[in-house]
């Protein structure tokens, strides 16, 4: 037998849908690591994302937060201005009034009126100006060039913002009016909005001097000290440039360290207002660090799931290879003879084909003649012993070193791989195994004398599928064109023509059902007594427009071997219960006409209700209609319950059954006490040798049993006036065979036989 141990060992197809083997685990291992390295790798390239990310933001950000602080200090100019228009006109004596309500609207601290001289006219000096300052507010660059015609905007001591504009009197710039904005409000102003807070924001010129610090300094930073010395030279040519960028009115962003080691973002954006730029600090890890800790999180999570996963594989690969060879033997092991299956033949051979020459090999089918018979003497456990048997003497003949090997393959059929390609020593081999088997030496099993049908296929391209072979061997096994002293057949051109031929009938088996090529012929069964048609039996002939006459042994073998049978049979059902409408239509007097039922159908259940539905579709009687079923269907053990109970179905539905070819085969009376036939169609080799006082004394016998049990009987193939005349002196109830007629077309049935 074939060492499944080794093959385990090797890799075989069916360790993979089924067994881990240790190679296995130690890839998936492997898998697991490399999947928590690509997540480390994708986790770091993720921060370098983000980080990228909140440069883009703060860029993004920053500059939107500079463009409206410039805007909204160009709209307090403006409004100055409006100002300035508004009392160049006015009355002295109440402009102290006016310019109070104007600051109070505009929302300026302080407004004021500025003489040539640098002194305010009319104007009391807010307590955060003290008396020396108003000089001081005159000298300042943007009052001088206020009186200029220019607006301006300029710092007062770190405490206010100063914006200035020209007041015309008669085309002439006769004062300038200043107003202040307090500290306060321009930290306010300059307050982020973004960044969860967690900004820090201040104005200063390109120069790097501070106008305007926030409100509350970080202790991570003083903003005053951002431009001093510093010892890494990377940070000093990054701050030049930032320099550069600002005297430049350019904005950008830098990465640095803070004298905390924390890593801070620092982004310049000018004002449009001066030369004075916004800068705004954000923590470099403002995005990825809150999400940092999910990614940890997450890191666990993921590290203890392929830990337990791991932890499961490892108990798999225990479970699995523990219970290796049982399931190599579910898979590969034949149940009844404990040696290799279909499936572990044909993985056989594809790794021995690798190996093969061409030409050197052959595949060999032995088919164990009447094995139904020996099932019925002996059982089904005598039937399962003799066929282990039979397996243990092809293993002792089979030379495994030569890669040779053998297995049951399907009921009672055997496949062997012989290094032969010659066939007289093939049969010679073959031979010898029958010899032995027959020998029944050191057995237990049943001394019944066995014969086999061979076939065998000489492997000329071992690259060939081996279902394609065995299919060869199959059919070398069931041709009848066998050379005088073989008792085995060799696939040749002649098998590939009957193949082709074969191959062709299925093709047309569409068109030619479609296009009603398949014509019903009838055959009458006739009383013996009064000579009346008391029934006829529907047979299938097919005529192709092209192909011409095709009979039915070409035809019926294959449509049985791959199904079309059924949808055959109830193709000639319906045309059955055409005609018989058709002879009600015309008047006529109907007989049941039987129809042949392939053991097809009986693997679906539910075929006698389809069946009833085209009787009733043409209206016509259920008892007119009767179900021809060969003994073999009832000689299948696994078929019999089935077949019992589709019997009790069709006489429900009203049908009529029939034991067809009893006698031909291995029939056992007990069939006619298990099964409720209506009707016995006893084979013509009953009435070869009427002669034979034996053979009259045999039918007389089956024709009383059948009287008793209320089965009416039909002799088959009778063609002599002497078998007649027997027939109805011993009481048969139908004769069918040439005697009468042939099988004829329909319509010429109704004239010939119906009245």
């Amino acid at each position: 037998m074939w060492n499944m141990r080794r093959r385990a060992g090797r890799g075989s197809a069916y360790q993979g849908p089924f067994l881990i083997s240790g190679a296995q685990v130690g890839i998936i291992s492997i898998v697991i690591l490399v999947t928590l390295m690509i997540s480390a790798w994708n986790v770091i390239d993720l921060q370098k994302v983000l980080a990228r990310s909140t440069e883009e933001y703060l860029n993004d950000v920053t500059m939107y937060m500079a463009e409206e602080i410039g805007n909204t200090m160009k709209h307090k100019s403006r409004d100055l201005k409006m100002a300035a228009d508004f009392i160049a006109d006015e009355d002295k004596a109440g402009l102290e009034t006016i310019l109070e309500q104007k600051a109070k609207i505009m929302e300026f601290d302080f407004l004021g009126v500025i003489d040539r001289q640098g002194g305010m006219v009319h104007t009391p000096l807010p307590k955060t100006i003290d008396a020396a300052e108003p000089e001081e507010i005159g000298k300042l660059d943007c009052v001088r060039d206020s009186f200029e015609g220019r607006e301006g905007t300029s710092y007062l001591g770190g405490q206010e913002i100063i914006y200035s504009v020209p007041v015309y009197r008669d085309s002439t710039v006769e004062y300038v009016m200043v107003g202040t904005r307090s500290r306060e409000k321009m930290q306010a102003m300059i307050a982020s909005k973004s960044f969860d807070g967690e900004s820090l924001s201040c104005i200063i010129d390109s120069s790097g001097k501070v106008i305007l610090s926030p409100t509350d300094l970080k202790p991570f930073l003083q903003l005053e000290d951002i431009f001093k010395k510093s010892e890494d030279r990377e940070v000093v040519s990054e701050l030049e440039e930032m320099l550069k960028d600002m005297q430049k009115g350019a904005g950008g962003i830098l990465k640095f360290t803070s004298v905390h080691q924390e890593e801070l973002f620092l982004s310049y954006d000018a004002l449009g207002v001066n030369d004075w730029v916004l800068l705004t600090i954000i923590p470099a890890d403002l995005i990825s660090g809150s999400l940092a800790g999910n990614i940890w999180r997450f890191f666990l999570i993921l590290g203890f799931v392929m830990a337990v996963f791991f932890v499961l594989l490892v108990k798999v690969y225990r479970f699995f290879n523990t219970g290796r060879r049982e399931l190599e033997r579910f898979a590969f092991q034949d149940n009844v003879t404990g040696g290799m299956n279909q499936a572990a033949f044909c993985l056989k051979y594809k790794e021995s084909a690798l190996r093969m020459e061409p030409s050197a090999f052959c595949i060999v089918m032995m088919n164990v003649k009447g094995f139904k018979m020996i099932n019925e003497r002996f059982g089904i456990e005598g039937g399962n012993e003799m066929l282990c048997y039979i397996h243990q003497v092809l293993q002792r003949h089979i030379k495994p070193s030569k890669n040779e090997f053998a297995a049951r393959a399907e009921s009672d059929s055997f496949f062997l791989c012989l290094r032969e390609a010659e066939p007289e020593r093939i049969q010679t081999r073959l031979k010898a195994m029958i010899a032995e088997i027959n020998s029944f030496s050191g057995t237990g099993a049943p001394h019944y004398p066995v014969s086999f049908r061979q076939g065998a296929c000489i492997i000329e391209n071992p690259g060939e599928e081996i279902t394609i072979l065995q299919d060869h061997a199959r059919l070398a096994e069931q041709s009848s064109e066998k050379k005088a002293g073989e008792d085995c057949g060799f696939y040749d051109e002649g098998s590939a023509e009957r193949l082709k031929w074969e191959e062709e009938m299925n093709e047309m088996f569409e068109d030619s059902l479609s296009g009603h090529d398949f014509q019903v012929f009838l055959q009458p069964k006739v009383s013996p007594k009064s000579g009346e048609t008391k029934g006829a039996e529907a047979l299938v002939r097919w005529h192709h427009p092209q192909k011409g006459v095709i009979y039915p042994s070409d035809f019926i073998p294959l449509f049985e071997r791959n199904g079309n049978i059924c949808r055959l049979d109830v193709y000639v059902f319906e045309k059955v219960c055409a005609l018989l409408e058709k002879w009600e239509d015309m008047g006529k007097k109907l007989i049941p006409i039987s129809v042949n039922l392939s053991r097809q159908h009986f693997s679906q259940p539910e075929f006698l209700e389809e069946l009833s539905v085209i009787a009733g579709r043409y209206g016509v009687r259920t008892d007119m209609l009767e179900f021809e079923l060969t003994e073999s269907i009832f000689l299948e053990e696994n078929q019999i319950d089935i077949v019992k109970e589709s019997i009790r179905q069709m006489h429900k539905l009203g049908f009529r059954c029939s034991l067809d070819d009893f006698g031909s085969g291995f029939s056992s009376l007990g069939l006619l006490k298990e099964f409720d036939v209506d009707a016995l169609k006893l084979d013509r080799i009953f009435f070869q040798d009427m002669h034979s006082e034996k053979a009259r004394d045999v039918i007389a016998c089956l024709m009383e049993l059948a009287k008793k049990l209320d089965v009416k009987t039909v002799a088959e193939g009778i063609e002599e006036q002497e078998q007649v005349e027997y027939l109805r002196m011993a009481d048969c109830d139908m004769i069918q065979g040439y005697i009468y007629s042939r099988p004829v077309p329909a319509d010429v049935f109704e004239e010939r036989f119906l009245r």
